[in-house]
């Protein structure tokens, strides 16, 4: 059943320091709402939960990609179409350009942020793999307040987030180190373009004399949250690649991935396919080296 919009209150302070004196002055009560694309969904659902919605569209104060000698910094505000844009984005970090590419359509990535799909917080989002695999850190503001944790433990759960009810994600950090790595990415989906997914994968390794000195996997849609294969990682990390054992090295990087992933069964898929895929991409990432 559709909401009734003239239940809701929707207003757009003109700061960013006026946003967060809302969210101290009355804690769980706004939610805030960047693109909005995921909101207008709940909305003609039916599924809103709060009822007071505070705009930060508008603040350019979030809308930024920015280059320091080691990181690149995106802010929240900044939408998938300015990430598909960025010359630094596309060149150095890959994976993420290629994830802002699959977020629904052109309108869809106009008015879609990086910030929203993070904290929107769904376990099929398509950025956070990327995310994931390139270690990003997140910064969190409040009116009284700043902090950075890493993004791998932004993700209490389904649809849980470490962000208090008072705070802010502002900044989204990677580092600028992977111009060696071996990057992929690949989404398995209905269709090829506007589809939430069924599976995706994001990795990147380091590979030096035929053995992997630096590897990371991100995934969505094999639990209840994006997902850091950390079990994977840690079978692979200091293998050799190739020869002999490779065979023996896929099947335990397999079983890896499939001890640590818990997804579900729902109208998309089932958790025993996802857990196939996502062992097969894992597979093909792991042989592309």
């Amino acid at each position: 059943m559709r909401s009734d919009v003239t239940q809701f209150e929707l207003t757009a302070p003109a700061t960013l320091t006026e946003v967060l004196r809302r969210l101290a002055d009355n804690p769980g009560r706004h939610t805030v709402l960047a693109g909005g694309t995921e909101l207008m969904v709940a909305l003609n659902t039916g599924r809103l939960a709060t009822h007071s919605f505070l705009s930060i569209q508008h603040l350019r104060e979030l809308r930024f990609i920015r280059e320091t000698p080691d990181t690149i910094q995106i802010g929240a505000g900044a939408t998938f179409t300015d990430i598909r844009g960025s010359k630094i984005i596309c060149a150095e970090l890959p994976l993420l350009a290629q994830s802002a590419s699959w977020t629904g359509s052109v309108a869809n990535q106009n008015r879609g942020t990086l910030g929203g799909n993070i904290c929107n917080a769904s376990p099929a989002a398509d950025t956070p793999p990327a995310l994931l695999a390139y270690d990003a850190n997140v910064t969190l503001i409040s009116a009284a307040s700043m902090r950075e944790l890493p993004y791998r433990d932004f993700h209490l759960g389904y649809k849980r987030t470490a962000m208090r009810s008072d705070e802010l994600l502002h900044t989204i950090t990677l580092p600028r180190i992977y111009a060696g790595h071996r990057q992929y990415i690949r989404k398995v989906g209905t269709r090829n373009a506007q589809a939430i997914s069924k599976v995706a994968l994001a990795a990147i390794a380091l590979v030096e004399a035929g053995r992997i000195i630096d590897i990371r996997v991100g995934a969505a849609s094999l639990a209840d949250r994006p997902l850091r294969c950390t079990a994977a990682e840690t079978v692979l990390i200091g293998q050799t690649i190739g020869g002999e054992g490779m065979e023996a090295l896929v099947r335990k990087a397999r079983a890896a991935l499939a001890g640590e992933a818990e997804p579900i069964d729902d109208i998309r898929s089932t958790a025993k396919y996802r857990i196939a895929v996502g062992a097969n991409l894992l597979e093909e990432f792991l042989r592309s080296l």
